[in-house]
């Protein structure tokens, strides 16, 4: 039997193929989409059903009466839990809003939404080629803007049902950068005015001035995605982001957010198996943790309908050896990802990197 954290590799670089009459999940969009939310024992998985890689997954997910298992040669691989969908998801907004286009539930724990699903790069042809964050909207599964005051109502209907500890806000690129900030700020300030819980948000690159002013209303966490290390396969796969941002303005950044929400609440989304070699995440991820910085280690999860729908995972066997060394590099520097407050770290469900500190030594 595979240790947990080569378990969690596996499902995530290979994916399950499913039998038809199982629920797969959200298809696409921003986000985990592609597949369904499970407990891994004591972990939980964004468990990739819709990709096409995992339709041809030998990894098979089966359901027997309450029980979910995955299946490989007839044989029991790992016993997983479901993780149900909240009962907010039936009922409407004031403004008569089905409240699951307003925001969903990722992971066990986490109230996430996307406050603007558009963005100024797929505009442009230059929108990050793993992205999906316009094709929800394009299938009518949510709003193209969400006010604070339809977050709000969504949150307190989370916490009522005690589904909700945390809260992640996201955003597609607007063509001024400076209202990014104020819609952020306006929600912030709205919920934190009404609840007490821990909030992360993700941007590009951005002024001191602008993270202090996020900070100022209550911002917990912040995600500063850079994506890949490699600058060539930035340039290729992330045109937008790579023409917006350079590596020094994503340092200098990095460098003021610590200063300002301190070590481990800022993190990097670090995708493996765009093209680039194991080096480059090494390295590259040691200057963050050095600094304080989480990188989310992530194995690229093709989504339906995006330019990079045929891609394939890394190796597990890869995937395996680099979060080994950069859960070596955590516990070097003495890093914690376990005391980030809210987002995609403290959720945890598309990266095996807290089960490879945790469990591979």
């Amino acid at each position: 039997m595979d240790n947990i954290c080569k378990q969690k590799i596996r499902l995530l670089c290979e994916g399950v193929s499913v039998e038809k009459d199982i629920d797969k999940g959200r298809k696409s969009g921003a986000g985990p989409a592609g597949g369904s939310f499970f407990q891994l024992r004591d972990s939980t998985i964004n468990l990739p059903l819709w990709p096409k890689f995992a339709q041809a997954s030998k990894l098979k997910l089966v359901k027997d009466n309450n029980n979910w298992k995955i299946i490989e040669n007839d044989e029991l691989y790992c016993n997983l839990i479901k993780i149900p969908p909240p009962k907010f998801y039936s009922l409407k907004t004031k403004d008569g809003i089905l409240m699951k286009k307003i925001a969903l539930l990722h992971g066990k724990d986490c109230l996430a939404t996307t406050i603007y699903q558009k963005c100024v790069y797929w505009k442009q042809n230059l929108q990050c080629k793993f992205c999906g964050i316009e094709l929800s909207f394009r299938e009518s599964d949510t709003i193209l803007k969400k006010s604070p005051n339809q977050i709000l109502e969504v949150l307190l209907k989370g916490l009522e049902e005690k589904r909700v500890k945390h809260v992640t806000l996201t955003t597609g690129t607007l063509q001024k950068r400076e209202k990014e900030i104020q819609l952020y700020s306006e929600i912030l300030e709205k919920l934190k005015s009404n609840v007490e819980i821990p909030i992360h948000i993700q941007l590009e690159p951005t002024k001191r001035k602008n993270l202090e002013k996020l900070a100022s209303k209550g911002l917990d966490t912040i995600g500063i995605h850079i994506e890949n290390f490699d600058e060539n396969i930035r340039r290729r796969v992330c045109p937008g982001k790579y023409k917006s941002a350079n590596i020094e303005m994503y340092k200098k950044s990095w460098n003021e957010a610590v200063e300002i929400f301190g070590e481990a609440q800022v993190s990097s989304y670090v995708i493996i198996g765009l093209g680039e070699d194991d080096e480059s995440i090494i390295k590259g991820s040691e200057w963050l943790i050095r600094r304080g910085i989480i990188p989310f280690i992530v194995p690229i999860k093709p989504i339906i309908g995006t330019i990079f729908e045929n891609y394939t995972p890394p190796f597990t066997d890869r995937t395996l050896n680099i979060c080994h060394k950069v859960a070596d590099l955590f516990r070097e520097y003495g890093l914690s990802p376990f005391k980030n407050k809210a987002g995609c770290v403290r959720c945890g469900g598309c990266s095996p990197i807290n089960e490879a500190i945790k469990y591979l030594k």
